[in-house]
């Protein structure tokens, strides 16, 4: 089954079956939209009617719009050209999509990523996001979730970073990506840099187990994983070194923050 989104007028022949979505409103002709301008997306997925489907309809909507069917040739393409943001399925002939995701992330750690996966298991995406994925989507899926999802990923990538911010003597720079404390670099993973990230957006403020994995995880809150404290024990052993005052703390009964005082 493919996206669910349903539809009054049906779109052309190329529609996957089972798929129906509402038809663009143009002045254009269909052969002028597929020429499309705006933000460059890569889309990764071996089931060619379900990635010319999403290929056409975000055409339509004035993205530009690559594919590729395996994991190899995802991965190369990514490397040797600039996208906005990669739609990506995890089961691919090649080279599976975390392994992509993997090595992606090392030699892009800001570019959006999208995962779509028929996977519903916790663990899965969870696994997914901690490997540095942005997003996830679970098939079968409505095309307008995926596509407000896309441009809450673009719009969030645009927006103008900070060049650094401070808390006592941890400074991140958004920018460079990179992490000191006093004179000291420290190495974060993609996902420890996004959650030091949130912190630092957060700093004084104490923010939720939830919270955090709301907008860090982008998942909703389990209650049976400890995700979120891991990971911030995993922080606090790089950031809060000895000879430092301790930055990050537990505000008990509500979560944590990052606090020089």
């Amino acid at each position: 089954m493919y996206p669910d989104t349903p539809s009054p007028e049906p779109v052309d022949t190329g529609t996957p079956v089972g798929v129906s979505i509402a038809a663009p409103k143009a002045d254009k002709p269909i052969a002028e939209l597929s020429i499309a301008a705006g933000p460059k997306i890569l889309v990764v997925d071996d089931d060619v009617p379900l990635g010319k489907f999403l290929s056409r309809e975000l055409k339509r909507r004035h993205f530009s719009v690559e594919m590729r069917h395996d994991g190899e040739a995802a991965r190369d393409k990514i490397q040797e050209s600039t996208y906005d943001l990669v739609i990506l399925d995890l089961n691919l002939p090649r080279m599976d999509g975390m392994a992509v995701l993997r090595q992606v992330r090392v030699s892009h750690p800001r570019l959006p990523i999208l995962i779509l996966t028929a996977r519903s298991h916790t663990e899965d995406m969870v696994t997914a996001l901690e490997q540095g994925a942005d997003d996830c989507l679970i098939k079968p899926f409505s095309f307008q979730e995926l596509l407000a999802r896309v441009r809450g990923l673009l719009r969030r990538n645009s927006a103008p970073p900070m060049n650094a911010s401070r808390v006592g003597s941890l400074t991140i720079n958004r920018e460079e990506h990179w992490v000191m404390r006093g004179d000291h670099r420290i190495d974060l993973t993609a996902r420890e840099f996004a959650l030091l990230e949130y912190l630092m957006n957060n700093a004084g403020k104490a923010v939720s187990r939830a919270t955090i994995m709301r907008d860090v995880w982008n998942v909703a809150f389990d209650s049976t994983t400890n995700i979120v404290d891991v990971y911030m024990k995993y922080l606090r052993d790089k950031i809060d070194i000895d000879g430092e005052v301790k930055l990050i703390r537990t505000v008990r009964g509500v979560g944590y923050v990052l606090s020089d005082e």
